[in-house]
């Protein structure tokens, strides 16, 4: 009995209460008509597709920079990389490698700029990276009309300019991670790929952190001035943390995109952050110390219930009505997210 409380105050009640209400939903899916092959492929490929995404949240927590709303900013250096690769007009695992490795020049670049002015606005890291990450969309909004690209592919036909609103990656690297090595049985698609980069990237996150410059960087976010007496420096650990998730946020929209299928331009990019903090804080991290535990338990949860929740309701209620379930059932895990008591599950 003992364990089963320790369990339970370690793990949280809400958090079992969602576990819970998930195993319900795939317990409920074949009485329903609903494939549970099919369910779990859907939920493991939005694992894939979204893991990335919350991992890069991690290095910015971890320096005690604060949950990275500017994430958005991230996720604009991973579309110029993608818009970049497709100009180029390469296909396949090239074209793939070409859009990441551009995303990582204008990550590192973007987070750079990002950095230094946290460093200027310490105690107001969140409220300004929101600011950052809105009024970077913004401005790309307009960017995307001017920049010069020429690929028939992306921009306005009939001698319109600017980039589409949405560009197709269709014929270039769609699906690249996704299919490689896939397991494929019945109804159920495992994305082999997809979950095995998702797991490499996860795996030198986790050796980063157990290198010299990680643990000053978790020192900084635990104790600056413990830290900085030790001879860190201080901003120099904030501004590598937050140079490293504007990269892993590039990295990551590249690896949403060739699952999704599509590069969303103009205000695509606006509230990408969310779901993101959402699930890691889901994953019981706290605005000043997150994990790698953290982010698996809260993609999954947050990805399972977003996928099942819209399948099974539509099974019961014979109607379909995805879209306005999950914008419920996503805005509703957003604000719970938001509004708990931070508690850190180790």
């Amino acid at each position: 009995m003992e364990q089963i409380k320790r369990f339970v105050a370690d793990f949280g009640l809400p958090r079992i209460i969602i576990a819970v209400y998930l195993l319900g939903l795939f317990l409920m899916a074949p009485m329903v008509g609903v494939s549970l092959p099919g369910a779990l492929s859907d939920t493991s490929i939005r694992i894939g597709m979204n893991g990335i995404m919350v991992l890069a949240l991690v290095p910015m927590i971890q320096s005690g920079c604060g949950l990275n709303f500017g994430l958005s900013l991230g996720v604009i250096a991973g579309l110029l990389g993608a818009t970049c690769s497709i100009q180029t007009g390469y296909v396949g695992a090239r074209g793939f490698l070409c859009a990441i490795l551009v995303s990582q020049v204008f990550g590192a670049i973007f987070g750079y700029g990002y950095g230094t002015l946290l460093n200027r606005v310490k105690g107001g890291e969140m409220m300004i990276s929101t600011y950052v990450g809105f009024s970077s969309v913004m401005v790309m909004s307009i960017a995307w009309l001017v920049l010069p690209f020429t690929s028939p592919v992306m921009i306005w036909g009939y001698g319109g300019e600017g980039l589409r609103t949405t560009i197709s990656v269709e014929n270039f690297w769609r699906h690249i991670l996704d299919d490689f090595l896939a397991v494929q049985i019945s109804d159920f698609k495992f994305p082999t790929g997809a979950i095995l980069f998702f797991l490499f990237v996860s795996l030198a996150i986790w050796a980063f952190f157990h290198l010299k410059i990680g643990t000053a960087m978790t020192a900084v976010g635990s104790n600056p001035s413990y830290a900085r007496a030790s001879g860190v420096d201080v901003n120099r650990m904030r501004v590598i943390s937050v140079v490293l998730s504007t990269m892993l946020g590039a990295m990551g929209i590249v690896v949403y995109q060739q699952s999704f299928g599509f590069i969303q331009l103009y205000d695509g990019p606006l509230y990408m952050a969310f779901p993101a903090v959402a699930a890691i804080l889901i994953g019981g991290a706290g605005v000043n110390k997150a994990s790698l535990t953290n982010v698996f338990i809260g993609v999954a949860l947050y990805q399972g219930i977003l996928t099942m929740t819209p399948l099974i309701f539509n099974a019961v209620l014979k109607l379909d009505m995805s879209d306005v379930i999950r914008i419920i059932v996503s805005n509703g895990m957003i604000l719970y997210a938001l509004t708990r008591k931070t508690k850190v599950l180790k």
